[in-house]
């Protein structure tokens, strides 16, 4: 059982250093990571009553 929870540890590290290497190091390679811009209008309609 220990193995296992130090296996998974060991795996849950990695996982985490690859996405941090792949967050730095993706946009040398075209990725882009920014969020869409634009301008969004919906109707509201205001009861004052």
């Amino acid at each position: 059982m220990g193995r296992l929870l130090k296996l998974l540890l060991v795996l849950a590290v990695l996982g985490f250093a690859a996405l941090t290497v792949y967050a730095y190091i993706g946009p040398y390679f075209g990725v882009d990571f920014s969020a869409p811009q634009g301008e969004v209008r919906k109707p509201v309609t205001l009861d004052a009553d």
